[in-house]
């Protein structure tokens, strides 16, 4: 087991995310060839096979587009943050990712909602992308 008590060991394309994420970055994968934009880290590209994946920091923010409400822990390690909210957000630079929504009310999370991601190092583990509504929203 890792140092940081975590049982995840982060792997090949997966190792630059998680180090972007280490750094307060939330990092993507765009095509130098085609420009397509894979949901997750990948060797090769999904539309057109090309290998020329280049890795690039999104600015976080984006819209939930779908989300569910836990009130049931996933793993010990989520019991204390019963209910939580796990979403799929649409960001601006056309991919989609998972992370859970913080400082937004379970009743008050819909789809469209502008969110903006955030990193929470205190957490045991890796560091995680989290998301909460976007400022605008909150003011």
């Amino acid at each position: 087991m890792p140092a940081n008590g975590s049982a995840y060991f982060p792997r090949g394309e997966e190792q630059a995310w998680f180090d972007a994420a280490s750094e307060g970055r939330l990092a993507y994968q765009q095509c130098a060839d085609c420009g397509a934009v894979p949901t997750y880290p990948r060797a090769v590209c999904p539309s057109c096979w090309s290998s020329a994946l280049v890795n690039k920091t999104s600015l976080g923010r984006g819209i939930v587009y779908s989300f569910t409400t836990q009130y049931r822990p996933g793993g010990a390690e989520f019991a204390d943050d019963i209910p939580y909210t796990l979403v799929l957000v649409d960001l601006e630079e056309g991919f989609r990712a998972l992370g859970d929504l913080r400082a937004c009310r379970p009743e008050s999370v819909i789809v469209g909602l502008p969110v903006e991601v955030f990193f929470d190092a205190a957490s045991p583990g890796p560091v995680l992308a989290r998301f909460r509504p976007a400022e605008e929203v909150t003011r």
